[in-house]
C-alpha cells in the first residue's frame, strides 16, 4: 500500500548492526536490503556471480544472523495507537522491540502490522530481527508431516543440497531453478514504519468499476482497522471530485463503500492499442494518505464453447485482443540490487517489443507496488501466477490460513491496478502431481491436497475481486480439471516444451495448435560482454565448469550445440559459438510465434518464456542479466509487429502461404512484395500485390510453390502500408542455414545524427543473415540481426537506456558489425 505519512508515520528504515554471534561476524546493513548485498560491501564474500562462488557464499543461507537499531521517537510520534508495518519479512524471524519479543514471521509474502501501542519510549528505542535459519526449519516441517510431499530440486551444481521450499513461504528461486542461482537471501523489503493513529489506520484501499455509455462507476472500498470504538474522517480525491465522509468505526476491521462516477472518461488501453491515460485517487484517513492510480477499463476472458473446443482470449473494451509477451521472473537474486530504474528498463524495453502482456510467474514473488504503477503506466498487462511452482504443497490449517493472509493481502493490494488482467493459482503444480513418485504412487490424496489449497485460492478472489478470473493453474484446461495441460491444445492454455526438453525440430511448433500459449522456450548463451563479468579467459568454453555452473538445466550446453549441428555449419571459436546460439534461440521463438499468430482466432496468445534474467546464466531469457537485448529480444520486435506478414509451410512442406496478421482495432491495406533471392545477390520478383486485412484478423495473401524456389534461394519480402510507408520485412529460408554456400558478404556502416538521434547506415556487398550492430554503450537499435540486401541500406536509430544522452562519435569508437557467414 503506497503510504505518504503527514505526521502520521515514523520511518524506521536506514543503517542496523548486522551480526552473525556464531561466526563472530558484526558489520552493517542498510534496510531495506539482504544480508547478501551487505556481506558484499563490506568485503565479507566474493561475488557470488562470479565463476563458482555460489558455493564459497553457502554458508550465508546456513547462518542465523540478527539485525538491530536504535531509533529515537518523540512524544508527538508516540502519541496515538501506534503500529509497527514491516511488509516483507524475508522470512522465518523473531521481532523484538526494547527487549520484548512481539510477534514471529513465516511467511515473506504477507504484510504484518504490529499494535505497539505503549512499547514505544519517547527517547531511544532498540528494534532486532532475528532470523532463523529457513532451510532448516523447512527441512524439520517436512519431517514432521504427516505424509511425504516431495519438492522440486532446482539447481544443477554438484555439491548443493535440496531445499523443501514448499514448507516455507519465500520465492520459489531463491532455492535455485534451471536458470537461477542457490543464495536463500534473508532481509526485509519495503515498508519498515511506526505508523500512528488517533483512532484508526487503512489496511487497504480496493477500487471496482462499472462501465456505462458516457460513464464510469467507482466503487471505492476502503478497510479501516480501528483500536477503539470512535469516529474518523475519511477523504477520496479524484479527477476533481472529493467525498468526504464521518464514519463510526468499531474495534477491529471496518469496511466502508463510497461510490463516486467519472463523466466522459478517458479509457485505459494495452499497449499498441491506445493510450493509457491514468487517474490520481488519494485517499487521507486524518492525516494518514494512500494513492493510487487508477486505469478505466473494462477486461474479460471470454472462455466459451465454439467450434473447436473452447475459446481462451482477453476481451478489452470491447475487442478480442491477442495478447503478446513473455513470462517474467525476479529481476535478481540479490534483492537490494532491485529498484524502480532497473524495473522501468526491463518494462520498458518489453513495451518496445511490442509486447502487452507479462505473465508474473508462480516459484517468484509478488512484486513492489511500483512495478504494477509502472504496467499501467506502460499499457503492460500482468497474467498473475500466485506464488506456487512445480511442486505439491501442505494442506494443514496452519500453512492454509498463513496462505489465506497471504492472498487476501496480495488481492487487496493489487485488484485497482488496470494491469492486472487474471489471477492464476499456480505455475504446474497440477501437472507435478506427474512427476514424483510419492505422487504418482498415490494420486488420490496429493490430488484431493491440492484442490484444498487451490479451492482456498479461487474462494478468495471470488470473495475480494469478483470481477476479475480466476484460472486454476498454468498450463490448466479448466475449473476442476486435472488432466493433462501440457498436450492439449484445444482449450485452456498451453506450456508447450517438446522442441527444447525433447530436442524436437523448430518445425515442431507448427504441429500443435494452442488457444494461449503461456509457456514455451528456447535457450542461448547469454551475451559475451556478460560472460566476460564471470567467466575469465580460460574458462570460456561450453565445457568449462564455470560455463557449466552458469547453465542449471541439465544438458542444456549441450542441447544449445547439438541443435547448432542441426541448422548450422560449426562456429570457429567461443564468442561465434555465442552469438549463434543467440541467433537460434531467436529462430525457434519466431518459429512458434509467427505461426500461432498466423492462426488467430484460435489462438489468441502467445507469451514464451522468459523476458529476464535474475543473474548472467544460459537461459532462455531475451533479455541479459542486466536488461541488455539480446538477438531473440530484436526478433521479437519484429514477430509481435501488430502489421504483419509470415511465411508458413505446409505439413507437407510443399508449399509456404503468406499469411498477413493485423492486430489493430481497424482495417488496414497492405502491399506485399516478394522475392526469391540467391544467396550471391540475385533476386526475382514472386509475388507483388495489395490486399485488405480486417481489424483484428489474419488471412492468407499469397501462397507459393516449394519446388519454384531453387537450391541457392530464399524468400525475403516487405509490406508497405496505403502511404507507402514500410511496415516490415522477413523472411524464410526452405531448408537449414547450413545448406546455402553463404557468401563472404562485407558490411559498410556510418554514422549519423538525426533530430538529435544518432543513425547507424548498414549496407552489405552480398546477401548477410542476421547483421547485427552492437556498441559498450548501454541501449538498443531500432533493429538488429537483420537480413541486408545488396542495394537497399537499412538506417539503424539508436536508443540509449537509462535515459543517458550519447552522440554517434562515440557509439562510433566502439561499433562491431557481424554476420552469419562470419562464425563459420
Amino acid at each position: 500500500m503506497a503510504i505518504v505519512a503527514h505526521n502520521s508515520a515514523l520511518a524506521l528504515s536506514g543503517e542496523f548492526n548486522l551480526s552473525a554471534p556464531g561466526r563472530e561476524i558484526a558489520t552493517t546493513m542498510a534496510l531495506p536490503g539482504d544480508v547478501h548485498h551487505a556481506l558484499l560491501a563490506a568485503g565479507l564474500i566474493p561475488d557470488p556471480y562470479f565463476g563458482e562462488n555460489e558455493k564459497v557464499v553457502m554458508w550465508v543461507n546456513e547462518t542465523a544472523w540478527s539485525v538491530e537499531r536504535r531509533f529515537t521517537a518523540s512524544a508527538t510520534d508516540i502519541d496515538g495507537f501506534l503500529t509497527l508495518t514491516l511488509s516483507e519479512v524475508d522470512c522465518i524471524a523473531t521481532i523484538i522491540l526494547n527487549g520484548e519479543e512481539i510477534a514471529r514471521t513465516d511467511n515473506s509474502f504477507v504484510r504484518h502490522d504490529f499494535d505497539v501501542t505503549g512499547k514505544v519510549n519517547a527517547g531511544e528505542n532498540t528494534l532486532r530481527i532475528d532470523f532463523a535459519v529457513a532451510p532448516d526449519i523447512a527441512k524439520a516441517r517436512a519431517d514432521a508431516h504427516p505424509f511425504p510431499i516431495p519438492f522440486t530440486y532446482n539447481y544443477q551444481t554438484n555439491g548443493l543440497k535440496g531445499i523443501h521450499m514448499n514448507f516455507i513461504r519465500k520465492a520459489a528461486c531463491h532455492a535455485g531453478w534451471d536458470w537461477g542461482i542457490c543464495l536463500m537471501p534473508i532481509g526485509v523489503y519495503g515498508t519498515m514504519a511506526l505508523r500512528k493513529a488517533r483512532l484508526a489506520r487503512q489496511d487497504s484501499v480496493q477500487v471496482d468499476q462499472a462501465h456505462g455509455q458516457n460513464s464510469v462507476e467507482l466503487s471505492v472500498k476502503t478497510r479501516l482497522f480501528a483500536f477503539a470504538h470512535g469516529e474518523v474522517e475519511l477523504e477520496h480525491t479524484i479527477d476533481g471530485q472529493v467525498v468526504t465522509d464521518k464514519l463510526v468505526v468499531q474495534k477491529g476491521e471496518n469496511v466502508f463503500t463510497h461510490n463516486i462516477t467519472i463523466h466522459n472518461p478517458r479509457i485505459w488501453w494495452p499497449a499498441g492499442q491506445g493510450d493509457q491515460p491514468l487517474y490520481t485517487l488519494s485517499t487521507n484517513l486524518e492525516g494518514e494518505i494512500t494513492t493510487r492510480q487508477i486505469g478505466l477499463r473494462q477486461l474479460d476472458w471470454v472462455i466459451e464453447k465454439d467450434e473447436i473446443d473452447h475459446s481462451f482470449k482477453c476481451r478489452i473494451n470491447g475487442r478480442d485482443i491477442t495478447m503478446m509477451g513473455a513470462n517474467w521472473i525476479p529481476a535478481d537474486a540479490i534483492p537490494s540490487r532491485v529498484n524502480p530504474s532497473v524495473i522501468r528498463d526491463l518494462l520498458e524495453s518489453a513495451r518496445a517489443a511490442n509486447m502487452n502482456m507479462l505473465r508474473i510467474w508462480g516459484g517468484g514473488q509478488y512484486e513492489p507496488d511500483w512495478f504494477y504503477d509502472l504496467c499501467d503506466e506502460l499499457g503492460i498487462l500482468i497474467w498473475h501466477d500466485f506464488m506456487f511452482s512445480c511442486m505439491s504443497y501442505p494442506s494443514d490449517r496452519a500453512f492454509l490460513a498463513s496462505v489465506e493472509t497471504e492472498i487476501t493481502q496480495q488481492v487487496r493490494r493489487l485488484s485497482h491496478h488496470a494491469s492486472i488482467a487474471l489471477w492464476c493459482g499456480d505455475n504446474e503444480v497440477i501437472g507435478s502431481l506427474g512427476w514424483y513418485p510419492e505422487t504418482k504412487a498415490d494420486p488420490g490424496r496429493y490430488i484431493a491436497n491440492y484442490d484444498r489449497l487451490n479451492s482456498l485460492l479461487h474462494r478468495i478472489v471470488e470473495d475480494e475481486d469478483p470481477a476479475r478470473r480466476f484460472w486454476p493453474s498454468s498450463p490448466s484446461l479448466g475449473y476442476l480439471d486435472f488432466s493433462d495441460g501440457w498436450h492439449s491444445d484445444t482449450r485452456g492454455d498451453l506450456h508447450y516444451w517438446d522442441v527444447w526438453h525433447s530436442a524436437k525440430s523448430f518445425d515442431a511448433y507448427r504441429s500443435i495448435n494452442p488457444r494461449f500459449a503461456s509457456e514455451f522456450g528456447f535457450q542461448s548463451f547469454t551475451s559475451m560482454n556478460v560472460i566476460e563479468t564471470f567467466a575469465e579467459p580460460k574458462d570460456r568454453n561450453p565445457s568449462s565448469p564455470v560455463m557449466e555452473n552458469h547453465q542449471r538445466n541439465n544438458g542444456g550446453n549441450a542441447r544449445i550445440i547439438e541443435t547448432m549441428n542441426r541448422y548450422f555449419r560449426f562456429p570457429r571459436d567461443f564468442e561465434q559459438m555465442v552469438f549463434l546460439s543467440q541467433i537460434q534461440q531467436g529462430l525457434a521463438i519466431k518459429t512458434a510465434i509467427e505461426y500461432w499468430r498466423s492462426t488467430k482466432p484460435r489462438c489468441m496468445g502467445t507469451l514464451y518464456w522468459q523476458i529476464n534474467d535474475i543473474w548472467p546464466v544460459a537461459s532462455w531469457s531475451s533479455l541479459d542479466y542486466g536488461g541488455q537485448w539480446k538477438l531473440m529480444h530484436y526478433m521479437a520486435r519484429r514477430f509481435y509487429n501488430l502489421v504483419n506478414v509470415v511465411a508458413v509451410p505446409d505439413a507437407e512442406n510443399t508449399q509456404i502461404a503468406l499469411r498477413a496478421i493485423n492486430d489493430t482495432g481497424r482495417p488496414v491495406s497492405i502491399a506485399l512484395e516478394v522475392l526469391a533471392v540467391k544467396v550471391s545477390g540475385e533476386s526475382r520478383t514472386v509475388f507483388s500485390g495489395n490486399c485488405a486485412v480486417g481489424a483484428d484478423a489474419a488471412i492468407t495473401v499469397s501462397t507459393i510453390a516449394i519446388p519454384d524456389i531453387a537450391a541457392d534461394e530464399f524468400l525475403y519480402f516487405t509490406w508497405k502500408d496505403a502511404q507507402g510507408n514500410v511496415l516490415g520485412a522477413n523472411d524464410y529460408f526452405p531448408m537449414p542455414y547450413k545448406a546455402y554456400e553463404l557468401a563472404a558478404s562485407t558490411i559498410s556502416a556510418t554514422w549519423t545524427d538525426r533530430d538529435g538521434k544518432p543513425v547507424l547506415t548498414l549496407e552489405a556487398s552480398s546477401p548477410a543473415f542476421f547483421a547485427t550492430a552492437t556498441v559498450d554503450v548501454p541501449g538498443y537499435f531500432s533493429d538488429n540481426a537483420i537480413t541486408l540486401l545488396p542495394g537497399r541500406p537499412i538506417e539503424l536509430t539508436f536508443i540509449p537506456r537509462h535515459g543517458a544522452s550519447v552522440t554517434s562519435e562515440q557509439l562510433a569508437a566502439s561499433l562491431k558489425v557481424r554476420h552469419l557467414a562470419e562464425t563459420f
